[in-house]
């Protein structure tokens, strides 16, 4: 069976994070004794799915997915995972990576709230490539038919972006 490719995006420059007072970058920051990309590499590694590491330093998000899609021109889809998600669980990469047999693309959708991985099918790789600018896959979402996928990981929507944030997702590791 193909597998669809995980891209975890690392290029941005976590302004948000050292507005709210963080002292390094956002995926550098630690929590629970990792830095933050280095869980959600850890989550990315224990789905057992191929992945690619986007650090680049591309200009913006679509940029960065445009890139990584270039990078991985095999790949039977690709799941894309920002590196900020320290609490995405494997389960919800391998439920994505499923869904997309069947779909051209899957939102995973957490108590109402669209997460992450939004996965895509090998078929939109062309849109994928498209990409330009800060704006990210949502014209590729809107293009082709997507499925909402309910799964239950706060981690699909737990992004850092704020030293807040960084807090919560430590209470939440904690079980608080």
């Amino acid at each position: 069976m193909n597998l669809p490719t995980v891209i975890v995006l690392a290029s941005g420059r976590g302004e948000r994070f050292a507005a709210s007072g963080g002292t390094t970058h956002k995926l550098r920051a630690l929590l629970a004794g990792k830095t933050v990309l280095q869980h959600t590499l850890d989550a990315v590694q224990a789905s057992g799915l191929p992945w690619h590491l986007e650090d680049s330093g591309q200009p913006g998000m679509g940029d960065s997915i445009a890139a990584a899609v270039h990078s991985t021109p095999q790949a039977a889809g690709w799941l894309i995972l920002p590196g900020d998600l320290p609490l995405i669980q494997s389960d919800t990469l391998r439920a994505v990576a499923a869904a997309l047999s069947a779909h051209d693309v899957v939102v995973p959708l957490y108590r109402g709230q669209r997460g992450h991985p939004v996965g895509f099918h090998a078929g939109c790789r062309q849109a994928l490539l498209n990409l330009k600018g800060k704006q990210g896959a949502a014209p590729v979402i809107h293009a082709y038919t997507a499925i909402e996928l309910i799964v239950e990981d706060i981690g699909c929507v737990t992004d850092i972006d704020t030293v807040d944030d960084l807090q919560a997702a430590a209470r939440l590791l904690r079980g608080a």
